[in-house]
């Protein structure tokens, strides 16, 4: 689906009220039942139920880089460039999967996005070094309206709080809502997406119609964005290993069953695939159409579910394959 997260449930919650008429949780709206081999003369490599998830790699890079990464106002950035700095070492310390255990422990075990932070911070050890850095400066950190969103506002405030800097954070909506606060300096600094931060920023600057300019490589995402930030009054600092975006997960039973840990090897071994996913996924170029003609994935039956329940109907072995959020706290291994 590649949006992120905050763009991408707003499209996602919009496109299930549309096209809710398109299937029901649980229906089948593919192309044929899956039988004893695929059309491509592939073994069918039916559902296998298990609790433990795990996301294939998009090694052909169907998706673009949503790696998180800082968004400062451009004036505070150069009033006080120990912001930037001091975001980047949080950047440095965070993965995907230390991700996953962050949203796991505020969205499964319930604890406190604030809570959750210190404990990050000092096991990481990202207090300051210098603790009157920020001394008699005054920053607010914004956060969109989601969790991951607020424990990654509540990180970032906690580590510019032991420079020394008075933080405020504040949950306060979208990026249509947070932006332009963000731009005039009612707000410091915001976790940001990369490769949906350039799209969206290019589309304010080269019009609606602009092509994207992200990619599947981080690097190159942050290069277009860069610019594009500087032009709409905004710094960015280095994006960090861990992203939020679009992927696709199996069970580790049929994982393991069948040798597989990419989307190209599932694709080689497995023919007649049940795909579960939100009901316009079979016309995304980043779900089912995607699947099939970067991968050649074969997709004999697709399932439609409201996003959050197709986890479920994967482990559930109501499915083989469902697209999921890579960051999702219920894909922690322990």
């Amino acid at each position: 689906m590649r949006t992120t997260r905050p763009a991408r449930l707003a499209i996602l919650a919009t496109a299930v009220l549309v096209l809710g008429a398109c299937g029901t949780p649980g229906s089948g709206g593919g192309e044929a039942d899956p039988t004893s081999s695929g059309t491509s003369g592939k073994a069918v490599c039916d559902p296998v139920a298990g609790e433990q998830l795990v996301v294939l790699e998009d090694d052909e890079g169907l998706q673009n880089a949503d790696n998180i990464i800082p968004a400062v106002n451009a004036g505070v950035a150069q009033q006080s460039p120990a912001v930037i700095e001091l975001l980047d070492s949080v950047s440095a310390a965070l993965d995907t999967d230390k991700l996953i255990d962050l949203n796991k422990a505020v969205d499964i075990d319930r604890r406190t996005s604030s809570e959750v932070a210190k404990e990050f911070v000092a096991d990481e050890g990202l207090a300051a070094s210098d603790a009157s850095a920020g001394a008699g400066q005054s920053l607010v950190v914004g956060a969109a309206n989601f969790s991951e969103s607020a424990t990654l506002a509540e990180i970032y405030g906690e580590v510019l709080r032991s420079a020394g800097y008075q933080v405020e954070v504040r949950t306060i909506g979208n990026r249509d809502t947070y932006l332009p606060a963000l731009v005039d300096g009612t707000l410091s600094t915001v976790p940001e997406y990369a490769a949906t931060l350039a799209d969206f920023l290019n589309a304010k600057v080269n019009g609606a119609d602009a092509a994207s300019v992200s990619s599947d490589d981080v690097d190159e995402t942050v290069a277009a964005l860069t610019p594009l930030a500087e032009q709409s009054g905004l710094a960015v600092g280095k994006p960090s290993a861990a992203q939020d975006q679009n992927a696709f997960a199996v069970t580790q039973a049929f994982a393991d069953e069948h040798g597989v840990t990419t989307l190209s090897e599932l694709a080689e071994a497995c023919g007649g695939l049940v795909l579960a996913g939100p009901p316009e996924c079979p016309e995304r170029p980043f779900c089912q159409p995607g699947l099939e003609e970067t991968y050649g994935m074969e997709i004999g039956e697709f399932k439609s579910y409201d996003f959050g329940l197709i986890g479920a109907a994967v482990r559930q072995g109501d499915a083989a394959i469902g697209l999921v959020l890579s960051s999702d706290g219920s894909l922690a291994t322990d």
